[in-house]
């Protein structure tokens, strides 16, 4: 997968660019078909943001948190991207059972 970092009002240091690889390779376990991500973050006043595009096979997928802390920002990014790859990836595996089982009925 390709990760595209992009801080606004923040350097990326590579402990923070260490720390979104990794948490960005739990979604690869859950699905493998991620194309490229890519990663904002921003800081304003005490607002740190993340927000993330992924491409997963043909599909967009976009979450954004907010936090008091970066570390936790990303964390929470990651969440609602692993729950929204799990959604999809149960998408496809229902819509191709539901192609199985119409045509063993024909």
């Amino acid at each position: 997968m390709q990760i595209n970092l992009t801080g606004h009002h923040v350097d990326i240091t590579s402990a923070l660019r260490d720390y979104v690889h990794e948490k960005f390779e739990r979604l690869e376990r859950h699905f493998t078909q991620v194309i490229d991500a890519h990663v904002i973050l921003t800081v304003e006043k005490l607002r740190h943001k993340a927000e993330a595009s992924m491409l997963v096979s043909g599909n967009r997928l976009f979450a954004d948190a907010v936090e008091e802390d970066m570390y936790a920002a990303i964390d929470s990014l990651v969440d609602k991207l692993d729950r929204q790859v799990v959604k999809h990836k149960e998408k496809l595996k229902d819509h191709r059972r539901a192609e199985g089982s119409h045509r063993n009925f024909s």
